[in-house]
């Protein structure tokens, strides 16, 4: 039973969700495609508290519908096809925020397939994966509507999956209200969700 981040090859080593399922280890860590990533810190206070601004929006709006909102620790197992990821996927995530539809892909464990609506909350240490890394997997996933909020900068890009299967971006900064492209009722005011600028 592996207990100790040190035991795996996070250099070489290619792993499978079942793989994930059998380590007991306290570091909160995610796969893509097979290699092992390692969150480098606790979530900040700040990270914390626009997180909870941002579920207390979905879940007001979506206790009325269909489709169910989970923030991490969440897993999702990122397949195109869902019938083939349970322990074979080689990707699971753990999204700040998601939101799916598709009841059909949650399980006792989280969610097989893609989400309709993924948010990631960035830091220093996660920008370039959530930027980067991340958003060219969910635009794999088909993930539909996909934010990026930067706390430092107070701004949010919405990337929304076309029928050319490419995201377009728009940018939104703290004074202004997004609304999001799967449920165009529901909108923001993003100085509700950024706290205010320290002094």
């Amino acid at each position: 039973m592996i207990t100790q981040l040190s035991q795996l090859d996070l250099q070489n080593g290619h792993y499978s969700y079942a793989d994930y399922l059998s380590w007991q280890i306290q570091e909160w860590i995610e796969l893509i495609r097979g290699k092992i990533m390692v969150r480098m810190s606790a979530p900040s206070m700040r990270h914390q508290a626009i997180s909870g601004n941002l579920y207390g929006n979905l879940w007001t709006y979506f206790k009325t519908h269909k489709c169910r909102v989970f923030h991490a620790p969440f897993d999702v197992r990122l397949e195109k096809n869902p019938q083939t990821a349970a322990e074979k996927s080689f990707t699971v995530v753990q999204p700040d925020l998601c939101v799916v539809c598709d009841l059909q892909k949650l399980d006792k464990r989280g969610c097989v397939g893609a989400p309709d609506w993924i948010i990631e909350i960035i830091s220093p240490s996660s920008y370039q994966m959530d930027m980067v890394t991340k958003k060219e997997l969910y635009r794999s996933a088909n993930v539909r509507e996909y934010w990026i909020v930067d706390p430092n900068n107070r701004i949010v890009w919405q990337c929304v999956l076309q029928e050319n299967e490419r995201y377009e971006e728009q940018i939104f900064s703290a004074n202004e209200t997004i609304t999001s492209a799967l449920f165009p009722d529901l909108s923001m005011p993003l100085s509700e969700v950024f706290l205010p600028e320290e002094d």
